[in-house]
C-alpha cells in the first residue's frame, strides 16, 4: 500500500512548483497591467469591464469543472490544459494595441484558470492524510504566492530596460516550464479513497445525506452549513474587486505607476511568509474564525486605501494585504475540502469558486462605474463594510464541529 501513496503525495510539491512557475507568469504581467491599458487609452472604468467579464467567464469555468471533478475518471488533462492554455494567451499582450484585444486575452486567461482550479484542489485533497488539508493548502498558497513575489520582482527590472510588452514577452518563460512541470510531474489519484478522503471537520454522525442518481450511484447532498459558509463568501465577494482597482488607487493617491509590481511584491511577500504558518494553524484552531479575521483585515485595508492618508499608509496597507489572502485562500478551501463527502468536493469547490467569481463580477464593474461617477472613496469604503458583515456570518455560524 505504501507504493500508491508515494506518487499521490508528491503531487502537493508537484503542484507547488507549477503554482510557483505559474504565478511567476501571471504576475509579471498583472501588476503592470492597469498603466499598460493607461498607455493604450483605457480607465479605469474599461479595466472593471475587461476584469468583470474575465471573471465572469471563469465563474462558469468553474462551476462546470467542479462538477466534471466528481465524474471524471482523468483530472489530470483539465488542470495541465488549463495550465496550457493560459500561458499560451499571456505572451500575446505584447502586441495588443487596444482594450477588446485585452480583454480576449483575459478572457481565455481567466477561463483556463476556472477549468483547473476545482480538480487541482480535489486531487489535492485526495493527496494528503485529512489532518493535513490546511497545511497542504497553505504549502500550495506559500508557492503559488512565491511566484507572486518573483513575478513582480522580475517585472520591475526588465519594464526598465524593455518596457510593458518586453514584459509579457519575458512571461513566456516561466509560463513554459509551469506547462511542463505538471504535464510530466502530475498523477491521477483515486476518487474516495479510504486512506486519504475522509472530512476531518465532519464526524460521522454530521455525514450529509445521500440522494440516488439515474445510475443508481448515491450522490452526497451538501450540508446547510456549507451553504451559510457560501454566503458569508458571497456578500464579501461583492465587495472585493479586482486588485487592480488598488494599483490604481495608489497612483490616484501619488504613488508613480511604475512602482505598480512592487507594490505587488510587498503585499505577496506577506502572503507568502503567512500563507503556510496559517495554513498549519487551521489544522489546530477554527478555520472559520481565521477566515473571519482575514475578512477584518481586508476591511482595515480598504478602508485606508479609500482614506489613502498618505503613500506611507498605503505601503502599510498592501503588506498587510497579504495577511488577508493567507487566513482566506488557503483556509476557507482546506475548509470546504474537509467538510463535505469526498464524492461532493468538486461540487462544493466548483460552487465556491462560481460563487466567488460571479461576486467578482458584479464588485469590478459596480466599482469601475462607482469611481467614475463619485470618485474612489465610495467603492473603498463600500468593500470594508461587505468585509465586515461577511466576518460576522463567519464569526456567528454554527460548525458541526469546533475545529470549522
Amino acid at each position: 500500500m505504501a507504493s500508491p501513496a508515494r506518487p499521490r503525495s508528491r503531487n502537493l510539491w508537484v503542484f507547488g512548483a507549477t503554482s510557483f512557475l505559474n504565478d511567476t507568469a501571471s504576475e509579471m504581467a498583472y501588476w503592470i497591467l492597469p498603466a499598460f491599458l493607461v498607455s493604450i487609452g483605457a480607465g479605469p472604468a474599461t479595466l472593471g469591464v475587461i476584469e468583470g467579464i474575465a471573471e465572469s467567464v471563469a465563474s462558469f469555468a468553474k462551476l462546470f469543472s467542479g462538477y466534471l471533478a466528481d465524474r471524471v475518471g482523468r483530472r489530470k488533462p483539465l488542470v495541465v490544459g488549463g495550465y496550457l492554455v493560459a500561458n499560451a494567451v499571456k505572451p500575446v499582450l505584447a502586441v495588443a494595441t487596444a482594450a477588446w484585444q485585452v480583454l480576449i486575452i483575459r478572457f481565455a486567461d481567466r477561463l483556463a484558470k476556472g477549468v483547473r482550479g476545482a480538480p487541482r484542489d480535489v486531487m489535492l485533497a485526495e493527496s494528503v492524510a485529512p489532518d493535513r488539508l490546511g497545511a497542504a493548502f497553505g504549502l500550495l498558497q506559500a508557492m503559488d504566492t512565491a511566484g507572486a513575489i518573483a513575478g513582480p520582482a522580475l517585472a520591475l527590472w526588465i519594464v526598465s530596460a524593455h518596457g510593458y510588452r518586453g514584459v509579457f514577452w519575458a512571461a513566456a518563460v516561466p509560463g513554459f516550464l509551469a506547462i511542463l512541470v505538471a504535464a510530466v510531474g502530475i498523477r491521477e489519484t483515486d476518487h474516495g479513497s479510504a486512506d486519504h478522503s475522509a472530512a476531518v471537520d465532519s464526524p460521522p454522525s454530521s455525514s450529509p445525506p445521500s440522494t440516488e442518481t439515474a445510475h443508481g450511484l448515491a450522490r452526497p447532498d451538501l450540508l446547510a452549513s456549507f451553504y451559510w459558509l457560501l454566503a458569508a463568501t458571497a456578500v464579501f465577494s461583492v465587495g472585493n474587486s479586482s486588485d487592480m482597482f488598488l494599483v490604481l488607487r495608489a497612483a490616484d493617491a501619488g504613488i508613480a505607476p511604475h512602482l505598480a509590481p512592487l507594490l505587488g511584491l510587498v503585499f505577496n511577500v506577506t502572503y507568502t511568509a503567512f500563507s503556510w504558518p496559517i495554513g498549519h494553524l487551521a489544522d489546530r484552531v477554527s478555520k472559520r474564525a481565521l477566515a473571519a479575521a482575514g475578512y477584518l483585515v481586508f476591511a482595515a485595508v480598504y478602508w485606508v486605501f479609500g482614506a489613502a492618508p498618505s503613500a506611507a499608509a498605503l505601503w502599510g496597507a498592501m503588506a498587510s494585504y497579504g495577511l488577508f489572502y493567507a487566513c482566506t485562500n488557503p483556509v476557507l478551501r482546506a475548509l470546504i475540502a474537509g467538510t463535505v463527502a469526498p464524492q461532493a468536493r468538486g461540487r462544493a469547490l466548483g460552487l465556491y469558486f462560481f460563487v466567488t467569481s460571479l461576486a467578482a463580477l458584479l464588485s469590478s464593474v459596480l466599482t469601475g462605474e462607482l469611481w467614475k461617477h463619485y470618485g474612489p472613496r465610495l467603492p473603498f469604503y463600500l468593500s470594508a463594510a461587505l468585509a465586515a458583515v461577511a466576518a460576522l456570518m463567519l464569526f456567528f455560524s454554527h460548525p458541526a464541529s469546533s475545529r470549522k
